[in-house]
């Protein structure tokens, strides 16, 4: 059912794009007969991306998804701006309708001239050259507009990812433990798209920070490892003095999340399913936990707060990884100190960051949610179209403080 909703909307969306960039801006001809052709084949290839790009092997996918997906991003943004010029338009109507102004020479001698001859041969003209200039403004603004933002978009989600420091205090860190360090990455979501060269950026600039504990939180990949355990393989080289720890976000099970904790072990990442490990430092502790994703328990694997914080002897502070932010309710109830999270990409593509912030309590960057720390990763890859618009990539650096320092 959410697959024909899509379909359809999509399907809309390049039906209005088709009247205003196409019908509406050319005489009927070859002309709007290629366009109309032209979108007929745009969709499909949109449809054909969105449906068959996880099913296929990434060789194979990424020959339609690279074009599906961009042409995507731009139609999105295209429907977008001429929905927002639909208000100048209709301000302008008046204009369109208007009469045009006729110069007359008359003398007493002149027989009176009937003002509807002149006026029923000129004004269809006169209108539909006003009317073709009106749309052809109008898809040209919303043409330069939606190209502009997807080119800078691109840059934006294949170029390197912000590399962010941030301290975060927390109330129960013994100052033995001041300035432990965790990298926090995110929805790097490898696919047909993102391969190993993109894995292998984000362990260099994670190793070249020298941090304590790496924290992979979620939605590594939209695949299964038999198409993509090649591009993961880089994470073996992730070299924190206290370890690297995953836990599993929704697109784990889109997948096979079972075959990622076993690739995963086997790279070195432990999974931390809903369990917890102690990290200890000249007789200080914290505890480092982690559940499955909300998304688990429509396949057996729920996330469990109490299993993975059952058996804590220590006064430490607790840093939980949940992939959603929107689990920070269960942790704030368990008392835990910081929770790190992705999923929400920062919005990627503005304005959608409003839609996320209706669903997540947040949507990117460090926030208090009653005694809970929440830190929301924008994540290191992409999902969809290869564009973040008002919402760069990132890898985030935790630097953690006593609370009083």
């Amino acid at each position: 059912m959410f697959g024909v909703v899509i379909s359809a909307l999509v399907a809309l969306m390049h039906w209005y794009l088709w009247k205003r960039l196409i019908k509406d801006v050319t005489r009927k001809g070859w002309v709007r007969r290629a366009g109309s052709l032209a979108f007929v084949v745009l969709f499909l290839l949109v449809f054909a991306t969105l449906t068959l790009g996880r099913g296929l092997p990434p060789e194979a996918a990424r020959w339609f998804t690279w074009p599906g997906y961009i042409w995507f991003a731009l139609a999105v943004y295209l429907f977008l701006v001429t929905a927002v010029l639909e208000l100048p338009r209709l301000a302008l109507r008046g204009w369109l309708r208007r009469r045009p102004l006729e110069a007359t020479a008359t003398t007493d001698a002149a027989p009176p001239v009937t003002p509807q001859a002149p006026e029923r041969t000129a004004k269809p003209e006169v209108n539909e050259s006003r009317r073709l200039f009106l749309a052809r403004g109008t898809a040209l603004v919303a043409g330069a507009a939606s190209a502009s933002l997807v080119g800078v978009g691109m840059a934006n989600a294949l170029g390197p990812p912000d590399l962010l420091r941030l301290p975060v205090p927390l109330r129960r860190l013994d100052p033995v433990m001041s300035g432990l360090r965790i990298a926090v990455v995110s929805d790097v979501h490898l696919s047909s798209l993102l391969g190993r060269s993109h894995t292998e950026r984000i362990v260099r600039m994670i190793n070249e920070t020298e941090p304590d504990l790496v924290a992979i939180v979620g939605d590594l990949a939209d695949g299964t490892p038999e198409d993509l355990g090649s591009a993961a393989a880089p994470l073996a080289d992730l070299a924190p003095r206290e370890g690297s720890f995953f836990v599993t976000g929704n697109h784990e099970y889109f997948a096979d999340p079972e075959a990622w904790i076993r690739e995963l072990d086997r790279l070195g990442v432990h999974t931390l399913r809903n369990e917890r490990t102690t990290i200890t430092r000249a007789g200080a502790t914290l505890d480092l936990a982690g559940v499955t994703d909300v998304t688990g328990v429509n396949q057996g694997d729920p996330p469990d707060y109490d299993r993975a914080l059952a058996g804590r002897t220590s006064n430490g502070p607790v840093v939980l990884m949940a992939h959603q932010p929107v689990q920070v309710d269960e942790a704030t109830a368990r008392g835990v100190d910081l929770q790190l999270s992705g999923h929400t990409h920062g919005g990627q593509m503005y304005p959608f960051h409003h839609i996320v912030s209706l669903a997540q309590p947040g949507l990117a960057g460090l926030s208090r949610v009653d005694d809970t720390w929440l830190y929301v990763s924008r994540g290191a890859g992409f999902w969809g179209p290869p564009v973040r618009v008002g919402a760069p990539p990132d890898i985030s650096i935790m630097e953690l403080r006593p609370e009083s320092s």
